[in-house]
């Protein structure tokens, strides 16, 4: 095992390498289960998760459960507008406290009742009164570190969270050129995928196979990218012109959406893709917003979330839904053609065979930059 994680950490710090000379993440990361349990401990316990948008949490109450690095977790809005995220699990006994999503006045316990303020706060814990030394005070949820930018959500698992500004550099000046805070999501839908999360955000991110998984559907519609954005922060970004707008087929540009307002420069003629580290990737194109989230079920498999964006004056447009459905159809075509080239990728990456490959270091630059960043995670706490 001493050997095997040697030649593991070897080939991590391939993946350290200038864009032109590093290798891919190791196969065995794509694959192994026993890996991922390592995965959710450094990357996503120790890292701020994207949430996608956060106007899915639009008044106090409105709440979602999900799995996060292996925690059960519910996010909310509370009755003061703040976004919380709590551990969904009773500080009596346990019990899991909501499933789903939807909209609650409080967070009350189904086993014994404990019930709790949208803040976390213990409020009411029957006959625990005539309990010696019992305090209500010392009982609220266990809370996760839960922030908003640009109107995105994120979650921090770790006791000290980084400072979110720090960790997202110059993220906010990159994403300058589009209204990206103020706009509403339109569409959210849920995929399981039968391939490793990180499979599915480094094909969404990269040029390479356009003309192969996509010879008549999207390939027409992308010219080749410029080099990649130098940014600060983790996550990573590539822009590229685009035939008419990004977000439609060829055979459906002709009823585009209005462009976002005073979209300047290359912002107006082409989409920028970017990559937040670990998990969430978004296109923002002259006219819609579209992102995926991806989070992992197990070491072949991960639940994805595709939301579109626009803004608000565009969604109040009276031939809105019979213009966005082009987009839908569009985003949905793209997805459909990805699947089944992802899930034969996760049947090869198992082979004991698999090597770690080399970059198209401009066609693949936002892949290497997450592989650069992943094996950075691995390394410094190794």
């Amino acid at each position: 095992m001493v050997a095997q994680m040697k030649s593991l950490r070897e080939q991590l710090a391939n993946c350290q390498l200038p864009a032109e000379q590093a290798f891919s993440i190791p196969p065995e990361c794509y694959t192994s289960e026993e890996l991922l349990q390592e995965e959710l401990e450094k990357v996503f316990q120790h890292n701020w998760i994207g949430l996608g948008r956060a106007d899915r949490f639009a008044v106090s109450g409105d709440y979602e459960t999900m799995n996060l690095g292996g925690k059960p977790v519910i996010v909310l809005r509370d009755h003061d507008g703040i976004l919380r995220a709590f551990a969904n699990t009773c500080r009596h006994r346990g019990a899991r406290l909501l499933n789903d999503d939807g909209n609650c006045k409080h967070i009350r316990c189904p086993f014994h009742a404990w019930t709790y303020k949208l803040d976390g706060s213990l409020s009411g814990a029957p006959h625990m009164n005539k309990v010696s030394g019992f305090e209500r005070s010392d009982y609220g949820l266990i809370s996760y570190h839960a922030e908003e930018r640009l109107g995105f959500a994120f979650v921090c698992l770790a006791p000290s969270a980084p400072d979110l500004d720090d960790y997202l550099g110059d993220f906010a000046e990159i994403h300058a050129p589009w209204p990206i805070e103020s706009l509403v999501t339109t569409r959210r839908r849920s995929l399981t995928v039968d391939c490793n999360w990180k499979a599915f955000l480094d094909v969404f991110n990269e040029y390479y196979h356009l003309p192969f998984v996509h010879p008549d559907s999207l390939d027409e519609i992308y010219n080749f990218p410029t080099p990649a954005d130098k940014v600060t922060g983790a996550f990573a970004s590539q822009f590229g012109n685009t035939e008419g707008t990004g977000g439609l087929l060829q055979d459906s540009e002709e009823q585009p959406l209005p462009s976002m307002t005073n979209l300047q420069g290359r912002a107006a003629s082409g989409v920028q893709y970017t990559w937040v580290f670990p998990n969430m990737t978004f296109a923002a194109g002259m006219d819609v917003l579209w992102i995926y989230e991806a989070y992992p079920l197990g070491a072949d498999c991960c639940q994805v979330y595709q939301s579109i964006c626009v803004p608000p004056e565009t969604a109040a447009l009276p031939d809105f839904e019979k213009k966005i459905a082009a987009y839908y159809q569009r985003f949905d075509a793209g997805i459909e053609e990805d699947i089944p080239a992802l899930v034969n990728q996760q049947r090869g990456l198992a082979s004991s065979d698999a090597r770690q490959g080399r970059f198209q270091p401009h066609l693949e630059a936002n892949v290497a930059s997450f592989a650069r960043w992943y094996a950075d995670q691995w390394l410094r706490q190794s």
